[in-house]
């Protein structure tokens, strides 16, 4: 018999112990194929499951705009509610007035002066080179031989 580290091993015993590294090997092969037996299982549920939380994510986003879009809706009916707003809205937008109101309605069509360039203005008369004559024939062919969509017509021969 000998003897290793306090311990007394049989010559019969060795088989016995790898019997017994067998069944343990075994047992694991066993929990590791119904461990993948499981993900395979569950993991079309798991994908699901993500696809799901992801458009509930999604879905709470859009709420929370629609709840911010309906408060701002009721603080604009709470405004409209007030009789102030509403000719003041009536008189800016719809250029409404009181009888006997007098109005003056500025429109600004000159612009702003910042942006124009300052240019010499002559003194001198001067004279163009064309013919206003011929122009004014020129446009009115132009304008006789030019069907709508602007395309020329065709010109038909006399015979």
């Amino acid at each position: 018999m000998a003897r290793t580290a306090g311990k007394k091993i049989k010559k019969g015993a060795a088989p016995a112990s790898v019997f017994r590294s067998l069944q343990a090997s075994g047992f694991a092969v066993v929990v590791l194929v119904l461990l993948v037996a499981g993900v395979v299982v569950l993991s079309p549920t798991l994908s699901i499951l993500a696809e799901q939380q992801q458009e509930i994510a999604t879905l709470e986003v859009a709420l929370e705009q629609s709840q911010q879009e309906v408060v701002t809706l009721e603080e604009q009916r709470e405004r409209w509610k007030d009789p102030a707003f509403v000719e003041t809205q009536a008189r800016e937008r719809l250029l409404f007035v009181y009888p006997g109101d007098i109005t003056y309605l500025v429109i600004d069509d000159v612009g702003d002066d910042s942006d124009v360039e300052d240019f010499a203005i002559s003194t001198e008369i001067l004279s163009t080179t064309t013919d206003w004559r011929e122009a004014l024939l020129g446009s009115y062919l132009v304008a006789a031989t030019t069907s709508m969509n602007g395309v020329a017509t065709p010109e038909v021969p006399t015979p």
